[in-house]
């Protein structure tokens, strides 16, 4: 007489293990503080950005909304700014991930688009992104115990403790020197327009509908809503399944005979990248 409970869809889990940052621009580490409100009642959401090998911090940003168009600007200012890098490290919330295939959102899908790859923790693992979670510590404890009468005012403190965490303050993990003598901008700039995706010859591609679909053979095969207008590839795995991309990004099989995608790989079959 039961039935059994409807699985709840989660953001996919990062295929690969997380890599480690050595050098400056290899690893940017991505988060929001806890938001706060400040003395007039404000809420306030801190969108904070640091170098993983150099623990620069690069952004500690009142953010007016958490959505991507917010937060696509502040980190386009960043690349202009320091250049890009080759990860953006950040947990599985929104905007910076989504439950669609590869667990990529809009957000991540410009960066991919830039050649940067969408590194995500472990859910319910902060130790993933635990370097960038101790210097949120150590903002709450240095800036945040009192708050300013208003965000203007707010963000001026973010900025002076910026520069003092930057330039002045000395870190243990870096031989006690300065994140700002460590650090040095990316030698890839920001280009002028988010390029297209480049695909291997002998992919077929398909642009992706509004309602989240691509067409095979004349029939619609949903794949996601979050790829709307994109174009997706489609690598022959066999006879019978396609492995679908967004660049370098796997995201699941097309079953050419069900007319089905599918995010776990088919059984019995081998694939190759």
């Amino acid at each position: 007489m039961t039935h059994p409970p409807r699985r709840r869809l989660r953001t996919p889990l990062y295929p690969v293990p997380l890599a480690d940052a050595t050098a400056p621009n290899q690893t940017w580490c991505a988060d929001f503080k806890g938001w706060f409100r400040t003395r007039d009642g404000t809420r306030c959401d801190p969108l904070t950005s640091s170098d993983k090998g150099t623990r620069y911090l690069r952004r500690c940003q009142i953010t007016p909304k958490t959505d991507t168009a917010h937060v696509a600007a502040i980190f386009d200012a960043a690349f202009h700014e320091f250049g890009l890098p080759g990860r953006i490290h950040t947990d599985n919330g929104t905007p910076f991930a989504s439950r669609a295939p590869g667990g990529l959102s809009r957000l991540s899908m410009r960066w991919v688009k830039l050649g940067i790859t969408p590194e995500r923790s472990r859910p319910a693992h902060p130790q993933d992104n635990g370097r960038h979670e101790r210097f949120h510590l150590t903002l709450e404890q240095e800036v945040l115990r009192e708050v300013a009468a208003h965000p203007r005012a707010q963000q001026q403190v973010f900025r002076e403790f910026q520069h003092l965490y930057n330039c002045e303050r000395p870190h243990e993990a870096l031989d006690y020197q300065t994140p700002a003598s460590r650090y040095v901008l990316s030698p890839r700039p920001m280009p002028r327009r988010i390029p297209e995706l480049q695909y291997a010859d002998g992919t077929q591609l398909r642009r992706v509908s509004r309602s989240g679909e691509l067409h095979w053979k004349g029939e619609p095969v949903f794949v996601s809503e979050v790829f709307d207008g994109e174009i997706l590839g489609l690598r022959e795995v066999d006879g019978r399944y396609l492995q679908v991309w967004f660049g370098p990004v796997a995201l699941g099989w097309l079953d050419t005979h069900r007319r089905q995608f599918q995010r776990q790989p088919p059984r019995h079959q081998s694939t190759r990248p």
